[in-house]
């Protein structure tokens, strides 16, 4: 199973259609005599012809083998949802676009930059002054106002917190440049995006916004980790569902006292919350037909929460989690110390060809069975994953004992290679395939990526070796040293 998702994440097909997709893979598991009906995992990127429900790759490929399970990258999925929201909803894209403006605005220059820290600098100085900030060691640092990458919607979190501290060095900074820039277009973008900023919809968008990716941070920083704890993730995943609900049902309250405070401090205009809601960027002539308070509570406080649940529910469904946590039940680190015999066979009913009714209640006597013995042995001390356990089973000849056990196991050990390995795969490639090597043949692009990835395995094998072994290839003019 590891050594087929390697090569299924390495084939190289110039069709993107799903049929075609699923021709050339099982055209690959063919040239090595597997049959298609025993994959027991996959894992791809997520585009809809990959991850699609009806005609996507993996249902093509399910219709065949129930029980090839569809794991996406966690990560990449919550990145995922958070760009999903964005993309559908107005006021948040017209949030990120002055976000992005600002940050270019003022970041256009080293000038700017030095400027913008003098104003922090005074900020701050003003601050103390008045005993708004405590003094002490590592308190008042200079902050960064860095760009936000697309994928890593962490560094979001941190931009947004860092313009509510900043908001009025920021400010002060739009102003000069606005007002003694030296090219128009600069005092343009700059005024316009002083008026935006100085606005109720921003202020609260900015709240919100960094409100949501709050809660989400936490997960989003333990799917990151390379050595991310499976039970962690999930349990991290369930408490940002609940705490967004928790919000949605009782945080308007707060955040709009913590909005309503931001603009009493920045002398920004509240608006009535009875009144009609005039539609930003348009005509006042053109008043939309329902109050404030419902535009903001519902159209974007709601709706922005709403969607947000409704993509983390549709991106982390209950088959991939409960696989996933299964697998982390049969983590052997700390002694077994995850190990939940209802979880494992929970997993092992998700694969129903190989695991009848009367193979799952074999399977739960053998887990009585071996948790207990395993304490006892001393060689199962110290395991540090899946794979050692599944050695360790093979040294001591206990996969004969617990057979059913055994081969949970190996089906465990495709899933974990899928919520990374992939993604992974596809980056190295878009690192190696670059323009100046874009005739690239799909045989020497495949050996490449492997070389790459695998570094860890080929920093064991010495340049004599290698070039040892090119010299025995074939009879060649001349000798290499």
């Amino acid at each position: 199973g590891f050594v087929m998702e390697r090569l299924l994440g390495l084939v190289h097909v110039t069709d993107t259609s799903s049929l075609s997709l699923k021709e050339n893979i099982y055209s690959l598991l063919s040239q090595y005599s597997l049959t298609p009906s025993r994959i027991r995992g996959q894992g791809y990127d997520g585009a809809s012809n990959m991850r699609g429900h009806i005609n996507g790759l993996r249902a093509l490929i399910m219709q065949d083998c129930p029980s090839a399970h569809y794991i996406h990258c966690f990560a990449h999925q919550l990145q995922l949802t958070l760009v999903a929201v964005a993309n559908h909803h107005d006021d948040i894209e017209w949030f990120l676009g002055w976000v992005g403006v600002t940050l270019n605005v003022i970041g256009g220059s080293y000038k700017r930059r030095d400027e913008f820290r003098e104003k922090q600098t005074e900020a701050v100085e003003e601050a103390l002054r008045l005993g708004e900030l405590q003094t002490g060691r590592g308190l008042n640092q200079e902050l960064g106002l860095g760009r936000p990458g697309d994928t890593r919607w962490g560094s979001h979190y941190k931009t947004f917190t860092n313009m509510t501290i900043m908001f009025a060095p920021i400010i002060d900074v739009l102003d000069v440049i606005a007002t003694h820039g030296n090219h128009s277009p600069d005092r343009v973008s700059a005024q316009g995006a002083l008026d935006a900023l100085q606005t109720f919809e921003f202020a609260f968008l900015l709240h919100l916004m960094k409100l949501v990716l709050g809660i989400t941070n936490a997960l989003s920083q333990a799917l990151q980790r390379r050595d991310q704890d499976i039970v962690n993730a999930i349990s991290l995943l369930t408490t940002a569902k609940r705490q967004l609900q928790i919000t949605r049902d009782q945080g308007w309250d707060d955040l709009l006292d913590k909005v309503s405070s931001f603009c009493v401090k920045h002398d920004i205009e509240i608006p009535d919350m009875d009144d009609l809601h005039v539609i930003q960027g348009k005509s006042k002539r053109r008043v939309s037909k329902v109050t404030n308070e419902h535009y903001y509570r519902v159209d974007v406080f709601y709706s922005i929460l709403d969607m947000q649940m409704q993509e983390l529910n549709s991106r982390f469904p209950e088959a991939s989690t409960e696989l996933l946590l299964g697998v982390a039940c049969l983590n052997p680190v700390d002694s077994f110390s995850n190990f939940d015999k209802e979880k494992i066979l929970r997993m092992a009913q998700l694969y129903p060809d190989d695991f009848d009714e009367l193979g799952i209640e074999t399977l739960s006597c053998e887990l009585d069975t071996f948790i207990v013995n395993v304490h006892d042995d001393e060689r199962f001390f110290d395991l540090r994953g899946i794979g050692d356990l599944s050695r360790k089973l093979l040294q001591t000849k206990k996969y004969l004992s617990f057979p059913r056990l055994y081969l949970l196991v190996k089906l465990a050990l495709i899933l974990p290679v899928s919520t990374s390995t992939v993604e992974r795969v596809f980056s190295a490639m878009k690192i190696i395939k670059t323009n100046l090597r874009n005739r690239i043949s799909d045989e020497f692009l495949n050996d490449t990526v492997i070389t790459y990835f695998e570094d860890d395995l080929f920093e064991s094998i010495s340049t004599d070796d290698i070039l040892h072994r090119f010299q025995n290839m074939r009879s060649r003019r001349g000798q290499l040293d």
